[in-house]
């Protein structure tokens, strides 16, 4: 029997480094690109345990939940870690990061999330490149939900190390991801006798015999299906235009705020617009309704919706509307936001949809 994911002709080291020029192409990079094999955490870990190490002081910005992560790594790498959080409401400021730096000359290691589509915030990453720059220490980017989503500039930004997964705002696998490594990261790794070696989560391996190598041979046999998936994505997003698919997030996001505010009961969840991600889209629950149960109320009618209650501790209070990839349109807003108001409806609330209708509209025209 045939089938369309099976007895595929092997993915060549030629074609594997044609895909990882066009998504070099898509970060707006010159540094060095790394596609690694595995979800995006596969290369945010590595990142970490190779510049990471003992002696190294870290300044850790949290202002999530994958913040809070980067932090265990760091600390597990023996590194000093300084965490510098901000209510997931917010955004952190240039200025705390510079204050940060100032109080502790002996950073090396700033990580940072560009947008935390958990709680729907994003940050001023150029601002605060200028201010590690200076600082002179290596910057360590997430970028897994930013990119497609907003602009994401390693080199003009100054980041070392920028971690893009595809399954966000690309709309694409999220088996495979990438990082772009410059060449200062790449010194620091080769200074570091803990840095991955052997190993999966090296990049130093990657550097020495598929880059330094020339790309000729693969280290391992690579994730068919999901580089196919990230090629087929990243053609899309050429066709469409990344300024045009920025662009489309940005005024789902507006439109998703709008609308849920007309609705007349819900708050955003981000108090600033500023400070919103236009991956996702966070709200708080009226008091006394369960966010999660008010999520699974609005999915009944349709599963197919972008959206979920927060995770953890926010699962009762936050509602998200994932609002990526292709569900950045105007038809996903609508119904996402219709859903929401018929279940608010249903448990005793007073609702305006029609409200929330116009300003979706008005929004994205």
């Amino acid at each position: 029997m045939t089938h369309p994911f099976l007895d595929l002709a092997p993915l060549t080291p030629a074609h594997f480094a044609a895909i990882e020029q066009r998504v070099a192409r898509l970060m707006r990079t010159e540094q060095d690109v790394v596609i690694m094999q595995g979800e995006a955490l596969l290369p945010l870990e590595a990142g970490i345990r190779s510049g990471a190490r003992p002696g190294s002081t870290a300044l850790n910005v949290v202002t999530g939940p994958y913040g809070q992560t980067f932090g265990n790594w760091l600390r597990d790498c023996g590194a000093t870690v300084i965490d510098l959080a901000v209510p997931f409401h917010t955004a952190v400021t240039a200025d705390q990061v510079r204050e940060a730096l100032a109080e502790h000359p002996e950073i090396d290691f700033v990580s940072l999330v560009h947008a935390e589509a958990a709680t729907g915030n994003t940050n001023p990453v150029a601002e605060i490149g200028e201010v590690v720059r200076e600082h002179g220490a290596l910057f360590y980017l997430d970028a897994v939900a930013s990119i497609a989503a907003e602009p994401v500039l390693p080199d003009a930004w100054g980041v070392d190390l920028c971690i893009i997964g595809a399954q966000k705002a690309m709309g694409g696998p999220a088996g495979v991801s990438a990082v772009s490594v410059s060449e200062r990261a790449w010194q620091r790794f080769e200074e570091n006798p803990r840095a991955p070696r052997a190993s999966y989560l090296s990049l130093l391996d990657w550097k020495a015999r598929w880059i330094d190598g020339g790309r000729k041979a693969l280290l391992h046999a690579p994730a068919q299906l999901e580089m196919l998936a990230l090629e087929a994505c990243v053609e899309r997003i050429e066709s469409e235009g990344l300024d045009a698919v920025t662009a489309r997030h940005a005024t789902a996001a507006a439109a998703t705020r709008a609308g849920a505010v007309a609705l007349g009961v819900l708050e955003p969840y981000v108090h600033e617009a500023r400070d919103a991600a236009p991956v996702a889209t966070t709200l708080r629950a009226p008091a006394g309704v369960d966010a999660s149960e008010l999520v699974a109320r609005a999915l009944a009618a349709d599963p197919a919706l972008p959206l979920v209650a927060g995770g953890g501790a926010l699962a009762k209070e936050m509602i998200r509307v994932n609002h990526y990839g292709p569900d950045a349109t105007r038809g996903a807003v609508h119904a996402s936001l219709a859903a929401l108001g018929a279940a608010l409806g249903e448990a005793g609330l007073t609702v305006d949809l029609e409200a929330a209708r116009r300003a979706v509209t008005s929004a994205w025209e």
